[in-house]
């Protein structure tokens, strides 16, 4: 057999393991690893933390052509479970498997080149289940949008420390507002995509249940999710409109879990009633805390002061809050419900106040 080095290569690659991860020995200690081999490894590389997760994620949705993700996330005990909805063109039940394969993308003819680098390769996928514990397809259907579920063990896939602290934003030299003082952690990395993706993405993050009652509200609220009531089968609608399906809080909390969510039945109740608030999307709350630290001080003008109220964005969120909290407890009283948040309108000497109600069975 030649020397001891031959000896052992031939040994290996009579193995199942070394058939799996070797094409050729080449000698001399070198071999020529197999397609397969080559791309677990370099699946490693691409995914190093759980923050790069979330980015690839969020490329794979708003290429699949999404104007809306949401993202819930939650940590138990070292696993980190994110889930992602969104309302892209979704993924056929023949392919719920095949996609997280090596070289498996719906980008035939083109690939994206974005501030991350090259996407399109048909590889997110593949390196996020090689990285994680769980990556899967919980609900989703051609045209219908969809649901993820990753799970990852952060004591092999870590992540930045701080995951609870909002990153500051200020305008560049260029003009275009970017991410500037904070930890590079996962809402960080959601609102530097919702910031780069500005005009054709928004991107809500959350718990699980904050998530859950966005998704309600914005499926209430919404003109075309109210024709799908006419369905008897949540699952014919797109999957971020399936919560607002429910009749009541087992119908909630039934659809809730079929999309990847659990929630409590009190849980549910709350959501219904209105009294959890739906989330802003992140580049709204970022814009908007950016405009609150960069006001200056103005002189009063009492000439224009009298020809119209003007009341301050900080203050009217401020007064519709308590003014939906005051209508949640006479909800709870007479059985009603608020699908989406109090309209408040301003005008020359009116404040108008008005609720979309709805009679709890």
């Amino acid at each position: 057999m030649g020397d001891s080095r031959e000896l052992i290569s031939f040994i290996a690659s009579m193995t199942g393991e070394g058939n799996l991860r070797v094409e050729e020995n080449l000698g001399e200690g070198f071999v020529k690893l197999r397609v397969s081999e080559a791309e677990r490894r370099q699946a490693k590389h691409d995914i190093q933390h759980v923050e790069d997760v979330v980015i690839e994620m969020l490329r794979n949705a708003r290429d699949a052509g999404a104007s809306k993700i949401y993202v819930a996330m939650q940590k138990e005990e070292g696993v980190r479970t994110l889930l992602f909805f969104d309302n892209g063109s979704g993924v056929p039940e023949d392919m719920r498997e095949r996609i997280f394969d090596a070289r498996v993308t719906s980008k035939l003819e083109t690939i994206k080149m974005d501030r991350w680098g090259v996407h399109g390769r048909g590889m997110a996928l593949f390196s996020i289940r090689q990285n994680c514990m769980v990556a899967q397809v919980v609900a989703s259907g051609m045209q219908l949008g969809s649901s993820f579920r990753v799970v990852a063990d952060t004591s092999s896939l870590s992540e930045r420390t701080d995951q609870s602290t909002w990153p500051s934003a200020a305008r560049g030299d260029d003009g275009v507002v970017v991410c500037t003082k904070g930890p590079h952690n996962i809402i960080r990395t959601a609102c530097e995509f919702a910031l780069e993706e500005l005009h054709g993405c928004d991107v809500y993050l959350g718990s699980p249940t904050e998530i859950a009652a966005t998704l309600y509200a914005h499926a209430s609220s919404s003109v075309e999710a109210s024709t799908y009531l006419f369905t008897d089968d949540p699952e014919e609608l797109p999957v971020i409109d399936r919560l607002g399906y429910a009749a009541d809080a087992s119908d909630f909390i039934a659809i809730a879990h079929s999309i990847g969510i659990d929630v409590s039945e009190r849980t549910a109740h709350r959501i219904l009633s209105g009294a959890l608030q739906p989330l802003k999307s992140v580049s709204s709350r970022l814009l908007r805390e950016r405009g609150a630290t960069s006001r200056k001080p103005v002189s009063v003008d009492l000439v224009r002061d009298r020809r119209g109220l003007k009341i301050s964005s900080e203050d009217l969120d401020r007064f519709t809050r308590s003014v939906e909290k005051s209508f949640s407890d006479l909800a709870d009283r007479y059985y009603l419900s608020c699908p989406s948040e109090p309209k408040v309108r301003v005008t020359r000497d009116r404040i108008t106040i008005s609720f979309d109600i709805g009679k709890d069975d």
